[in-house]
């Protein structure tokens, strides 16, 4: 136990010094497992956590019933390791002021981005914007892919009446890793737009997250007005 303890203590005065730079994919997992298992020597589970999914990244995508399987990850390990991704999502989120003025796809692109980190699922963004590009509010509205029915066009429309916008961007994610709108998206996008120009809302963009790449519908011409 002593062993263990004079490791750990390294390990964190390591990582408290120098940061993550230095380790290795299995020392991350193994200072942050420390503190799901305190009394258990948890190098062995990070080399088989690697293992089993491949890369670190696949750890932290993997679900929690998959991570759970491994033996020796009990739900609090499982749990902190599903909790990492959602806290540096969360955490880029909180860098993005509401002040922050949207008037490229380039700037929306990198504002938007953070809020797809780490998603596994279809998820649909719409950020209101006022007359001078400044965002007012950004929502998550769905969850679902932007052209399923679970997409309410009145809801859209409605929230961004609620906050007097004066522009809206749409923003969802594609989880195929490929950013290309697909003829689906392009349908509903019109219908959108057309309902938001009824109430002097213009749909500015939509923007096509995928991984870290995003496309811009405005900026291939899509929209007439």
């Amino acid at each position: 136990m002593n062993v263990h303890k004079g490791h750990r203590a390294r390990m964190k005065r390591r990582f408290l010094e120098h940061g993550l730079e230095s380790f290795e994919d299995h020392h991350v997992l193994e200072i942050l497992l420390f503190y799901a298992l305190p009394r258990v020597d948890v190098n062995p589970l990070a080399h088989n956590l690697l293992k089993q999914f491949g890369s670190l990244a696949a750890v932290f995508d993997a679900p929690l019933d998959e991570l759970e399987k491994v033996e020796g990850i009990g739900r609090n390990a499982a749990t902190l390791i599903k909790l990492i991704p959602q806290v540096a999502r969360r955490y880029m989120i909180s860098r993005a002021s509401l002040s922050d003025i949207l008037d490229s796809s380039e700037k929306a692109g990198r504002y938007l981005l953070p809020r797809f980190f780490g998603e596994r699922d279809e998820v649909v963004y719409l950020v209101c914007l006022d007359a001078k590009c400044k965002v007012l509010n950004c929502r998550l509205m769905f969850r679902g892919s932007v052209n399923s029915a679970s997409v309410s066009i009145r809801k859209i429309v409605e929230t961004a009446l609620s906050f007097n916008a004066t522009s809206v961007i749409l923003a969802h994610n594609h989880t195929s890793g490929i950013a290309l709108p697909s003829r689906e998206d392009q349908i509903t996008t019109r219908r959108i737009e057309e309902a938001l120009w009824a109430v002097d809302i213009t749909l500015a963009d939509h923007i096509i997250v995928a991984d870290d790449d995003f496309v811009s519908l405005a900026d291939s011409g899509f929209f007439h007005r």
